[in-house]
């Protein structure tokens, strides 16, 4: 019989309870041990529900308050020398993953730490706490969230599959921590598979027969050594302890990665979304009693799976390794994945055959149990559940809902000079100084100031109908005069209007494009406790009419200062969004990209100087292997350019990114050619800066001279630090000073400290020069 399993669950909870639950913890509304009973309760609930599902093999340890990686570090002793003497392991968990700053009392010192370097999670939205090891790391077990898990739900008398982070992948997104110099951090591997096999042992004599270790990392192109770690970790291990391994890889194609440990583990997982092909390569290399756990549902989309062709690719694997080494999983875990359906009651009544190609976690859950169930039991004892998914497959692939004639006319039209601006950035450069007449280290925010409970609250009046259209449009105006005040008051050089009337940076922009629709609760978690609701591009896209003219001119009527308009670049709009996926990728991103083309050029006509396209997703979509690095960069660079290149010369094109490794695309990022871009680079010391100065990069450039997703506010001499840093590194005529992403997040008062501060630095650094 084949096994109904899954990889892990949405752990925010049905209705982002952990967010609440945490936040509240971190504001002092409840104690450690409030925030326990309710993330215990949200465990339980959870646990419950898969078992009752059908579910056989169940994760747990998968659980977490802010980051796997993060629960990670804390349990085996990677805890950096700035953190070591908050004492309170809650305390210390969180300071590491959002940083932590505590006046002096009559009994305690000071507190200043700022959080760990976040990066995204391979190509996800989700972003991960790095992990920071010495050279002479030592690692020891403390407190191990997979054995309390594990012990919590057979308490509740469920069997769970704790999940494990991978020695080899925990190693490998890992770097040397701040004050050493960059080594192979795979080098650790000896001391480290000590304390794994240690948790292993305890996981089994607690009880557990499986156990899931996610292996992330075999899907990179990886150098001899990684490879050969994975095969001394698995051997290791499977010499030291006899409880079932169960290795998964996800989000790509792992090829010959896997190769080196497969003699070594009982199961392996495929993502089979991904890489369908990777079947058949894998079949062969598994003995007679090796486990395979087909990934076929997609963890990463809310599309309903194809249940026929999900049933055939098991039949396979079955007739090929026999039903008792088959299971049946999703392509990843399901945390990236909204909750359920059963919440989304507007589109159900609105749109109801667009509902019927919807499938969130718990929906996701039950196609795995349909599947398992047509391979254990025949096609007969589902065949309801077939045949309404195969209805609604057949609807998606004919609606008329998902076809645009005319949109697609206009794409596959393009002419070759709609693809680049004319002119040359020192050309355009010379006409935008004559301009904006700009001081030197011009300052800037990257967009977004705090939404305040007011907003959200004018918000939801507003969406029920309980504040009309007029009182909320002056309610907004009133908004973007007082944050346009504010920044005159600061004497900020190149102001935004503050965006209070945008809930989220894509989904506003969805409100107003053809081919998009939106969840109620369709919630997954960005980082820690921040919460998104992607929208849904379920068709083609083209501009309802002009989008941000009306507040942009406004704001800018209210200043004699330059104003930026704000959008959000075709490819975040794309990658940011629950995608379509019955349509290539770089065809969504140019009907995006031509819409917003038509903005920016409406901005320049209303007399916008500057436009800002953010793309902060541009590196998150570059594909895994590089192989396929460069049809992406040469359609997603193209995409950007094609949104701006429709303005004059003088009107200063901005773009915003954060959170990438940027040396694997430098030239591409040059090659979108924006006027001015801005970079997070406050928790990534000078390794990102080193790369513009090496490869020369020859446009303006505003690194983040402060950590937006912390509330802690940097001294003016950490950050006259920094900008210094930045000097080194950047032209002087060329840096703007800016915090590193949009002040959205954070409250008021920490907002106007940190910028005050920042000023201060740009206006001591003019001195200077």
């Amino acid at each position: 019989m084949v096994v109904a399993t899954n990889l892990g669950f949405p752990y925010v909870g049905a209705k982002r309870e952990l967010k609440k639950s945490v936040e509240a913890y971190w504001a002092g509304k409840i104690s450690e041990a409030e925030l326990t009973t309710a993330y215990k309760k949200i465990q339980e609930t959870h646990w419950k529900l898969q078992k009752e599902e059908g579910l056989e093999h169940i994760p747990s340890g998968e659980f977490t308050l802010n980051d796997r990686v993060l629960d990670t570090a804390q349990q085996f002793g990677v805890i950096p020398q700035r953190y070591q003497h908050i004492k309170d392991p809650l305390q210390q968990f969180f300071a590491m993953g959002r940083g932590i700053q505590k006046a002096a009392t009559e009994t305690t010192e000071k507190v200043d730490v700022p959080a760990q370097e976040m990066k995204k999670w391979f190509d996800t939205n989700y972003h991960f706490v790095v992990p920071e090891f010495e050279p002479t790391q030592e690692f020891t077990l403390q407190n191990p969230r997979a054995l309390e898990q594990y012990n919590t739900a057979k308490a509740l008398g469920i069997q769970t599959r704790p999940v494990l982070v991978g020695p080899v992948s925990f190693l490998h997104l890992g770097k040397a921590a701040k004050g050493f110099d960059e080594f192979d951090t795979i080098s650790l591997l000896p001391k480290l598979l000590p304390v794994y096999i240690e948790l292993l042992n305890q996981l089994q004599a607690a009880g557990a027969e499986w156990v899931q270790i996610d292996e992330p990392s075999l899907i990179f192109d990886l150098s001899e050594n990684v490879k050969a770690a994975f095969e001394e970790a698995y051997k290791t291990i499977k010499a030291s302890t006899s409880i079932k391994v169960l290795v998964a890889a996800y989000f790509g194609r792992v090829e010959s990665n896997i190769n080196g440990l497969i003699p070594h583990v009982d199961a392996v997982h495929l993502d089979l979304v991904r890489a369908p092909q990777e079947l058949d390569a894998v079949l062969p290399l598994l003995n007679s009693t090796q486990v395979l756990s087909l990934g076929l549902v997609d963890g990463r989309n809310i599309w309903i799976n194809n249940l026929s062709k999900s049933i055939e690719l098991a039949q396979k694997a079955v007739a090929a390794l026999g039903s008792e080494r088959v299971f049946i999983a999703p392509s990843c875990s399901l945390a990236h994945s909204p909750f359920s359906t059963v919440f989304e009651k507007k589109i159900a009544e609105k749109n109801p055959e667009l509902f019927s190609w919807l499938s969130f976690s718990v929906e996701k859950v039950k196609e795995i149990v349909t599947i398992a169930s047509a391979i254990n039991k025949g096609a007969d004892s589902v065949k309801e559940a077939l045949a309404a998914n195969a209805a609604a497959v057949e609807s998606r692939r004919t609606s008329r809902q998902t076809t645009n004639p005319e949109v697609r006319d206009r794409a596959s039209k393009i002419p070759a000079e709609a693809w680049k601006r004319p002119d040359h950035f020192n050309v355009r450069r010379e006409a935008q100084v004559k301009k904006l007449n700009l001081p030197l280290f011009p300052t800037t925010t990257i967009g977004s100031f705090p939404q305040t409970k007011e907003i959200r609250v004018a918000r939801q009046k507003f969406n029920k109908g309980e504040l009309s259209p007029a009182d909320y449009d002056a309610f907004i105006k009133n908004e973007m005069k007082q944050m346009v005040e504010f920044q005159e008051k600061l004497d900020l050089d190149v102001l935004v209007h503050g965006e209070p009337e945008r809930n989220d940076m894509v989904e506003h922009f969805g409100h107003l494009l053809y081919g998009y629709d939106f969840t109620e609760n369709g919630w997954v978690v960005s980082y820690g406790s921040r919460c998104v609701k992607p929208p849904v591009i379920f068709g083609d896209v083209s501009r309802r009419g002009p989008m941000t003219i009306d507040e942009t001119v406004y704001a800018q009527s209210l200043t004699k200062k330059p104003m930026k308009g704000m959008l959000t670049g075709p490819v975040t709009m794309m990658k940011w969004s629950f995608v379509r996926d019955d349509l290539p990728l770089n065809e969504i991103c140019a009907q995006i990209g031509l819409a917003l083309r038509d903005e920016v050029v409406d901005l320049e006509t209303a007399g916008i100087p500057c436009i800002q396209v953010d793309e902060p997703a541009i590196r998150e979509g570059l594909p895994i292997r590089r192989a396929d690095w460069d049809a992406y960069l040469e359609w997603s660079v193209g995409c950007f350019r094609l949104s701006t290149a429709g303005v004059r010369n003088e009107t200063q094109i901005h773009t915003h990114m954060c959170y990438s490794d940027f040396n694997d695309i430098f030239d591409a990022i040059a090659a979108m050619d924006a006027d001015v871009i801005t970079i997070e680079n406050s928790k990534s010391d000078e390794k990102l800066l080193k790369i513009f100065e090496t490869k020369g990069y020859p446009n303006e450039i505003g690194p983040g001279l402060y950590d937006i997703h912390s509330p802690r506010v940097p001294s003016v001499e950490e950050m006259k630090t920094r900008f210094a840093d930045m000097l080194k590194y950047i032209p002087k005529q060329l840096l703007w000073a800016n915090p590193d992403c949009g002040l959205k997040t954070r409250a008021w008062p920490e907002t106007e400290a940190a910028l005050v501060n920042m000023i201060e630095v740009a206006k001591y650094f003019r001195a200077q020069y």
